[in-house]
């Protein structure tokens, strides 16, 4: 490789066919451009949609309920179904060693909500302490809803940071100050923040004690969210979910007197069931994008083959004067390699370096919906290059080895 004269002749063939040689590195290098972008956007779905479920707890059970659309046991379609406190008091005493997290939600329907005369256009739930970890909120100033507010029926309240900014003073802080809920006076002893970003910090919460009582929900609770206890791998978290969504849909079914086959009366929704399609999807996707990349590349190394087969064939004379004057097999096939793996390695390189830098500029950017940082790993895409380099020797070794089995007497009398 460090042979002057040899590399002396790989330049003056280039400069010679210099059109040739920039459409055939242009395949190539194209070929690796399209790989690394399409494997950056493969990785930037994946982001996308992990992100997308970061917004709750990654293994959340959510059940809510509808109306029946099936006779069963002499019981007419049509009925509401409605969850009750003892529905779930029963599954989180069933299901304890399987639960990490739990909370009733009951939406209080109606509700005005004022401050110093100010109407405040949001949803009031109330929810138990364990919402906190279902929702993914995190605390900015005081603190959450606790188990004392719960027992003794709190006028207590907890504000997003949303709110905050939009009904409160820069300087101001909201704890300690008191919120009109319907007429009735609640203090505010927390602001909280969601990780989803802004369009989860839509609602104000207070303890679901307090709002079945002061707000006439009686034993009602509008859905009921769940979280199961970690597991040691993601798909034996997956089987756990299903396991335990289809135990708690049974027992529903059964205890409202609901026909199995009912999809709408009682719903069941899991996260990481939602998941694991979503991650599958992504993973195929990844996949056909590999085919897609790697079959452009394959165009290219084809292209550097036909390349150095018109070489070789322009050299042919040039190829016999060599072996007439002693020039070894050996010798004549690392002349064609060469050059095959110099233009393979040029190009190459310079797809690499192009894509890279186009997802380090324009990926952070990038935010759309399922399409976050479209990114690609460094020493992946690296040894994709080299495959490609290792790919273009293949390619220039059948056009020299033709070259060096050409005999001497044929090659002298080739035009």
């Amino acid at each position: 490789m460090l042979d002057i004269e040899r590399w002396q002749e790989i330049f003056d063939t280039i400069r010679k066919n210099k059109l040739r040689t920039f459409l055939t590195g242009l395949s190539v290098a194209s070929g690796i451009f399209i790989l690394v972008i399409l494997l950056g956007f493969g990785q930037g779905m994946q982001n996308g949609i992990a992100k997308e479920f970061e917004a709750d707890a990654s293994n959340r059970v959510w059940v809510w309920t509808r109306v029946t659309t099936k006779e069963h046991k002499g019981l007419n379609p049509g009925r509401v179904i409605r969850l009750r406190n003892e529905n779930h008091e029963y599954v989180s005493s069933r299901f304890s060693e399987d639960l990490q997290h739990k909370s009733g939600v009951y939406r209080v329907r109606n509700a005005v909500v004022s401050y110093k005369n100010e109407s405040i256009g949001y949803g009031v739930q109330g929810v138990t302490s364990d919402y906190q970890f279902i929702e993914n909120h995190f605390i900015s100033e005081g603190r959450y809803l606790n188990v004392s507010d719960e027992k003794v029926g709190a006028k207590v309240t907890i504000i997003s940071n949303k709110i905050k900014r939009e009904y409160f003073k820069e300087d101001e802080s909201p704890l300690g100050e008191y919120l009109e809920i319907s007429g009735i006076q609640f203090k505010v002893i927390g602001v909280y923040g969601d990780r989803g970003g802004e369009r989860e910090e839509n609602r104000i919460f207070i303890p679901i004690t307090t709002a079945q009582r002061v707000f006439g929900g009686s034993d009602i609770v509008n859905n009921v969210s769940y979280t199961l206890q970690p597991s040691e791998s993601f798909d034996d978290a997956v089987l756990a979910s299903i396991k335990f969504s289809s135990n708690l849909k049974k027992y529903l079914q059964e205890s409202h007197t609901v026909a199995p086959d009912d999809q709408s009366a009682i719903n069941v929704f899991n996260t990481l069931e939602e998941a694991k399609r979503y991650y599958t999807l992504t993973n195929s996707i990844k996949l056909f994008f590999w085919f897609v990349g790697i079959c452009t590349i394959i165009a290219g190394v084809v292209g550097v083959s036909n390349i150095m087969l018109i070489v070789v064939k322009e050299r042919t004379r040039e190829i016999g004067i060599r072996k007439a004057l002693g020039a070894k097999p050996w010798s004549i096939i690392g002349m064609i390699l060469h050059e095959a793996i110099f233009v393979t390695a040029i190009s190459g390189f310079t797809g690499l370096i192009f894509s890279m830098g186009l997802l380090e500029l324009l990926g952070p950017h990038i935010e759309v919906d399922y399409i976050l940082n479209p990114s690609v790993n460094f020493k992946v895409a690296v040894t994709t290059v080299f495959v490609l380099i290792f790919a273009g020797a293949v390619a220039g070794f059948f056009p020299a080895w033709r070259a060096a089995n050409i005999q001497t007497i044929e090659a002298l009398r080739d035009e």
